[in-house]
């Protein structure tokens, strides 16, 4: 990854015309979005969304943060009120009957939001979405991919989408899809998830170099902490998960699986996980989760005990125990100021990673991880 950024630094020296975003890696490997696309840049919200969702190969240049905040109104409907804590809980927005069916007992209430956040730009294939520096953005609206095939979303950052509400929006949702690299975005005061897969296979994709800064108001845990962070829940999900700087949240960072039937094979490495107060991996039924040379920092339960199967190697014994389902050994991850493991420890998990993305990894010591991550995810990073 050194190497790619060296690469694009010299492209952005001698060709600045040129907007180069680097070689996907991990299952996102191959992925060229808009491919040589002549570069556009949106002069509306009405322009942006037609050339995300249109038949045509592109590469979308945002030079400033576009705002959908109240470009749709504001809706007044039924809410409900799942947490007493405080201060500052969220609250949950009753869609699709949530609150009648899965909190009966929480108190109701009636709110009002922006409509802009429950309603997604669709992503169609065959598209780059690329800040330009550190100005590109979009605000108050996230994004939805259904289906589509060949995506990169790159340096931008995706903010306040009804942060107040759960059910107000995610940043990015992924509903089947395949060879989508989501790098370098930067992602803050999100209602629900900043990144999630629905029901429908996510193959082939990468989610690296990006910042989940979960410093916010509203909160279900009610301590400044956002805990609705990745979820990854489709029929055969296949994931990279790298070099990511998750700080400040408080769960799913990220949950995989939970519907029985399904499975998911998740490869979580080179992570950067500070000052969480809660859980950061979660492996539900169905999944198999691989992490290997994370640094967790200050990290309440650095792997929730669930029904998945997950493989957490901390002991040079562990990390050997690799070698025979990838052909190398895995790399130990840290634990700083964290809490002990109480799972981690199933290598049966090895056996959904032979494919060659996860067996040719390129894995960095946990040791690097914290000043790499620190200085290269997020926004204003890549040209």
């Amino acid at each position: 990854m050194i190497s790619q950024l060296a690469f694009l630094f010299t492209i952005s020296a001698f060709a600045p015309s040129v907007l180069a975003v680097g070689t996907p890696f991990g299952q996102a490997a191959g992925t060229t979005g808009g491919g040589s696309a002549t570069p556009q840049v949106p002069s509306s919200l009405a322009e942006l969304t037609s050339w995300l969702s249109d038949g045509t190969a592109r590469v979308i240049l945002l030079d400033k943060v576009y705002d959908f905040t109240s470009a749709e109104g504001t809706v007044t409907g039924a809410a409900c009120k799942p947490w007493t804590c405080s201060p500052n809980p969220q609250l949950a927005i009753d869609a699709n009957s949530w609150c009648t069916n899965y909190q009966p007992s929480a108190a109701k209430t009636t709110v009002t939001y922006y409509k802009a956040g429950t309603t997604p730009l669709k992503v169609a294939s065959n598209k780059t979405l690329l800040g330009k520096g550190s100005a590109g953005g979009i605000r108050g609206k996230g994004l939805k991919i259904t289906g589509a095939s060949n995506i990169i979303i790159q340096n931008i950052k995706i903010t306040d989408i009804n942060a107040q509400f759960v059910w107000g929006g995610d940043a990015i949702q992924i509903d089947g899809g395949s060879r989508i690299w989501i790098d370098h975005n930067t992602f803050q005061h999100i209602g629900r998830q900043m990144v999630v897969t629905g029901y429908g296979a996510v193959t082939a994709t990468t989610f690296s170099n990006n910042v989940f800064n979960g410093d916010s108001t509203y909160s279900a845990t009610c301590n400044g902490q956002h805990y609705w962070v990745a979820l990854f829940t489709g029929a055969g999900d296949q994931i990279t998960f790298a070099l990511n700087y998750l700080y400040k949240t408080s769960g799913r960072g990220p949950h995989v699986g939970g519907t029985s039937g399904y499975y998911q094979n998740v490869h979580v490495y080179n992570n950067y996980f500070v000052s969480v107060s809660g859980h950061a991996v979660d492996p539900g039924v169905g999944s198999k989760v691989l992490v290997e040379g994370n640094y967790f920092n200050t990290v309440t339960t650095p792997v929730l005990s669930d029904s998945g199967q997950v493989f957490l190697p901390t002991t040079s014994a562990q990390v050997a125990q690799c070698a025979s389902a990838l052909g190398r050994n895995c790399v130990a991850n840290t634990l700083l100021s964290s809490g002990s493991l109480s799972s981690g420890t199933d290598t049966g998990t090895l056996n959904g990673f032979t494919a060659s993305a996860y067996k040719g990894a390129s894995v960095m010591a946990a040791s690097s991880v914290g000043s790499y991550v620190q200085a290269n995810a997020g926004v204003g990073k890549v040209n």
